[in-house]
């Protein structure tokens, strides 16, 4: 079920993203150069593709949300996997499991369109519908 609109999704994705940034000062893992770097990089890129992504928080519309929520599904999987694939699993991987978890949660349950695209679509069916 699709409940979380973009809208919200916009609202989390910023969150999340400076949640990402802080998290190895926050979590104290910053002493761990490789997860401190995964997180930060990660964080920046979200904010990056959010800013350029066709919902209601972006300054340039230059990505379907479609596109965005791919991203952040290519992302989440990144950080599941970076504790084991750059070899700081050891240390700490929690964190990233965590986030990147959260992050597939939203990716499935987020809307792929705007809402407002997706009520002037209804509208225009309803309209447009034979009498």
């Amino acid at each position: 079920m699709k409940i979380i609109t973009t809208k919200v999704h916009g609202c989390l994705d910023y969150t999340v993203a400076i949640l990402l940034i802080i998290s190895p000062w926050a979590l104290r893992f910053s002493y761990n150069r490789t997860a401190t770097i995964v997180m930060v990089l990660s964080g920046l890129i979200t904010i990056l593709y959010s800013l350029i992504t066709d919902y209601e928080y972006s300054v340039a519309r230059l990505i379907s949300m479609k596109t965005h929520l791919i991203l952040d599904a290519l992302s989440a999987l990144l950080l599941i996997i970076s504790p084991w694939l750059f070899g700081f699993h050891e240390d700490v991987y929690l964190p990233h499991v965590i986030f990147g978890i959260v992050e597939l949660l939203a990716v499935s349950m987020s809307q792929s369109s705007p809402t407002t695209l997706n009520q002037r679509s209804k509208t225009t069916e309803i309209k447009t519908a034979p009498h």
